[in-house]
């Protein structure tokens, strides 16, 4: 093929390939034990995949409705009440997504437009300034305060103003660990109270949550979920990150427009996958059991290194550890990341690109959702640099 003259402006010329990428071909390229992208490396429950399986071999292999299987959406409804004891209406609030991602640019697609504002925490997950600038809006960014990674409100009530449309919350927090209390789910309402501000709620680590402490969900609060679109994933759920497939609850009146969005993004999403989740959901322990689960290996990982040079910081939430290098070397943490991976055979993931402006505070990610083998042997090289 010969290369291409036309004379093309990007949409987005500062954005090139993702940190994941990058790390995770790094990581394959030397052989290094991969902590740096967050997917989990041992087996999907045997029970789960049969289902697929069997909805394969009944012939389920056609489009699904548009939001969604009807049966599927019904299950998310009781899910969600159960949890958070609020009711949606399955048939007009609720849509099945092909994953997060899909799911907030959808929703960001459906409501921003050529010069609306959207605030965003940073550290903040890389998907949501680019869908926000294909769009048309304007990034707005508030600093989570360092090393707790918790929220000023009143820089927030600063950024404020009549051309915000949207707020974008994250809890439990990728890349950070942290997780929104309900003073932070109160103070976001009492912002927005009297606004047509949105928000948009991306909870997709809402189960890896620790230490007996409580998801706050927007649907935990009525005020706020009058204007939230809440995401949730079942590739976090259930091991399955691949599969990729969630699902977004709203009133009805700002479904309707999200599904608008959705259905010439992707119209449809897997078939068999709807019908094996919507029937391995009605056991709730399938799900129930992964604060606990997940708890063991963020407890297991950190004590194993607590002895480090590396300084551990919070993590009550999600399958993150952050861990401070300031005591080892002064290199930037993308630097530092990459000879880790060539050099020591560990791949993470530098927490400095997830600012919109440089921000170093020698922190890596590393994720702890592996084989205890996997963790065992990542312990060993974190201890000896």
């Amino acid at each position: 093929m010969p290369h291409s003259n036309l004379n093309i402006t990007p949409k987005l010329p500062k954005t090139g390939l993702s940190i994941f990428s990058v790390m995770s071909k790094l990581a394959m390229e030397n052989n290094a034990i991969n902590l740096s992208q967050g997917f989990p490396d041992f087996d999907v429950s045997p029970e789960l995949t049969e289902l697929v399986y069997k909805h394969l071999k009944d012939g389920k292999n056609q489009y699904a409705p548009m939001p969604g299987l009807p049966i599927l959406r019904e299950v998310i409804s009781d899910k969600i009440f159960k949890n958070y004891a609020l009711k949606y209406n399955p048939d007009t609030e609720i849509t099945i997504t092909a994953g997060g991602t899909e799911a907030i640019y959808a929703a960001i697609a459906a409501f921003i437009k050529e010069g609306d504002e959207v605030v965003i925490f940073t550290p903040a997950y890389d998907c949501y300034e680019p869908a926000i600038l294909l769009n048309g809006g304007k990034p707005v960014y508030v600093q989570m305060q360092y090393p707790e990674y918790s929220i000023d409100w009143q820089q927030v009530r600063k950024v404020l103003n009549r051309k915000t449309k949207m707020i974008i919350i994250n809890t439990p927090h990728n890349p950070t660990g942290s997780v929104l209390k309900k003073n932070d789910l109160k103070e976001l309402e009492r912002i927005t109270a009297n606004t047509d501000i949105l928000v948009l709620s991306d909870e997709v680590y809402e189960h890896i949550i620790f230490d007996k402490q409580e998801h706050q969900s927007v649907c935990k609060f009525p005020l706020l979920a009058e204007r939230a679109l809440a995401v949730f994933s079942f590739g976090k759920m259930f091991h399955v990150t691949g599969w990729k497939t969630g699902y977004v609850v709203a009133p009805s009146n700002l479904m309707n427009e999200f599904r608008k969005a959705h259905q010439y993004i992707v119209f449809s999403v897997n078939t068999p996958l709807q019908y094996a989740f919507a029937e391995y959901m009605q056991n709730e322990s399938n799900y129930r059991m992964l604060p606990d689960f997940y708890q063991q290996k963020r407890d297991f990982f950190r004590s194993a290194i607590k002895d480090s040079r590396f300084k551990l910081l919070p993590c009550t939430g999600t399958y993150f550890q952050l861990l401070s290098y300031a005591d080892i070397t002064d290199e930037k943490d993308t630097d530092f990341a990459i000879r880790l991976t060539k050099q020591k055979g560990i791949a993470s993931i530098p927490v400095s690109v997830f600012y919109n402006n440089p921000t170093d505070n020698k922190v890596l990610r590393f994720c702890f959702a592996k084989k205890n083998e996997t963790l065992e042997k990542a312990v060993q090289i974190i201890n000896n640099i």
